[in-house]
């Protein structure tokens, strides 16, 4: 072999049909085929990698482009027998996922009201990641003076990064880790005590959050009990990208900066889950959204099947009509 590829070859490669590929270059959507000295058709690596991407463009979220109007007739077709046979294409948590009222998603923005979110379980911890875990806002400590219960007790820290401390008052504790709260309060109360014995502990991480949207099995806000969660560990807290409505290869991760900005950066989550491909693992913060979009054929389905609901309750209404009329006869 000398590299090059077969029509049927990388048909297969794609997941279409030869005919497709065909009716691609004459439609000019993808350059013509090479042809060798007996004018047979071949294709190189780079020949199919440009066809990949095209129908992956296509068949899944491109920003900015009206893709519906370029779905294969075909393609289109099938989806539309499916719904009206009730075949239980894309209908799982994913799709209520991309129902949600905290999604408004038109051709060319994504609106994500992060309020509209439900809490979902938190991400575990290591004890390696709560000691290096910052407090802030929200958070709430348990503080143990051993001998002294007096200055012992749960404490939620203010607004203001601070606690209400009884008999010593306010004391600043956000962006401290356990072991250098633990060191302050020993500090402080050497002049009430003699050789303070203190032990901290977090008792709720309700600080740092981050968001998963889009289709995934149970989107929502997640309490981080870190100051960061790689992607892989944020997608696993969410359930895995819904199967067969997740544009996985399309995956964005939405930080706002401090004057109130999104940056955005392109995540490829299949290479990530499926390929192993660790570049894409990137760490979120505090913040954080990742957002997993639809394919297109999932966005048809939900367009339609409102039709195809309606439909197939009027023939349930026409049915038992005739049943009606027959029994009277």
């Amino acid at each position: 072999m000398d590299g090059r590829l077969t029509i049927t070859e990388v048909a297969k490669y794609v997941g279409v049909t030869p005919r497709t590929i065909m009716r691609w270059e004459k439609g000019g959507k993808i350059k013509r085929s090479r042809r060798d000295w007996r004018g047979w058709r071949f294709y190189l690596k780079d020949d199919v990698e440009d066809i990949r991407k095209f129908y992956e463009s296509t068949y899944e979220y491109n920003e900015g482009d009206k893709v519906i109007m370029n779905i294969a007739k075909e393609t289109l077709i099938s989806v539309i027998l499916a719904a009206f046979l009730t075949i239980p294409i894309m209908c799982g948590p994913g799709y209520a996922a991309a129902s949600s009222k905290a999604i408004t998603e038109t051709g060319s923005t994504v609106d994500i009201n992060l309020e509209a979110l439900p809490v979902v379980q938190t991400p575990t911890i290591t004890i390696a990641e709560a000691m290096k875990y910052t407090l802030g806002p929200d958070d709430v400590i348990e503080i143990d003076v051993r001998r002294h219960p007096e200055f012992s007790g749960q404490y939620p820290i203010n607004s203001e990064g601070k606690i209400e401390y009884k008999f010593v008052g306010d004391i600043i504790v956000a962006g401290l880790t356990k072991p250098e709260l633990q060191k302050r309060l020993t500090n402080i109360l050497s002049e009430y005590i003699i050789e303070p014995d203190v032990n901290v502990r977090i008792v709720a991480y309700l600080s740092k959050v981050f968001y998963v949207v889009g289709e995934v099995n149970m989107p929502g806000k997640f309490y981080m009990k870190g100051n960061a969660i790689p992607v892989r560990e944020a997608l696993v807290a969410a359930g895995l990208p819904a199967v067969g409505s997740a544009a996985m290869r399309k995956c964005r991760l939405i930080t706002p900066d401090k004057n109130g900005r999104n940056n955005y950066r392109c995540v490829n989550v299949y290479a990530l889950l499926y390929g192993g491909d660790l570049k894409e693992n990137i760490d979120m913060k505090p913040g954080d959204v990742l957002y997993v979009p639809s394919t297109v054929m999932a966005k048809i389905i939900r367009v339609i099947s409102p039709a195809t609901s309606a439909v197939s309750q009027a023939a349930g209404s026409a049915a038992a009509g005739a049943s009606m009329v027959a029994a009277g006869l």
